[in-house]
């Protein structure tokens, strides 16, 4: 194929390129951003089309995968996780609020009981509060979902017997 045909079945393509990258982003603006992701992208591996593959599936393949990664970056740029904040304070809804001399008592003990469980649990379930999936817990710590799930559970559970003096 003829750099000017390659070009021409491109432009030709906006209108399915278009619709997909608003299938995969919901939004008209990363939208846009896609499509021209993608045709820098095409335009760049030109040389590595082949004439006999279905050219529309080969764009479209590369506007999802441009969308994967993509998400995969936005995801690990959000799941960092920040040591210098405290991730044992649990923010705990009470009448009187944090503000209130029970309120702080409370969050000492919630973080006192949460530095106090056994870091086979302490680990995953600070995690959790951090706003990782489960999934994701179980990536970072190399362990199965299953077991991410048992100890997130396990970990409520003690911290539900440590606590239960401060439920009102």
């Amino acid at each position: 194929m003829t750099s000017a045909q390659f070009q021409k079945n491109l432009l030709g393509m906006q209108d399915y390129m278009k619709s997909f990258a608003r299938s995969l982003t919901a939004d008209e603006a990363d939208a846009e951003d896609l499509m021209q992701d993608t045709t820098l992208k095409v335009l760049k591996n030109q040389h590595k089309f082949v004439d006999n593959v279905n050219f529309k599936g080969w764009v479209l393949t590369i506007m999802r995968n441009i969308f994967i990664n993509n998400y995969h970056k936005l995801v690990r740029s959000q799941s960092v996780i920040d040591y210098n904040v405290d991730a044992y304070n649990v923010p705990l809804l009470s009448e009187g609020g944090e503000n209130t001399p029970e309120g702080s008592m409370d969050i000492k003990e919630i973080t006192k009981a949460i530095a106090a469980l056994s870091p086979v649990l302490k680990e995953p379930f600070s995690m959790f509060l951090s706003g990782y999936k489960y999934n994701e817990i179980a990536e970072v710590l190399n362990i199965p979902l299953g077991t991410v799930k048992s100890r997130i559970f396990l970990a409520r559970q003690e911290l539900q017997k440590a606590l239960k003096d401060l439920r009102h």
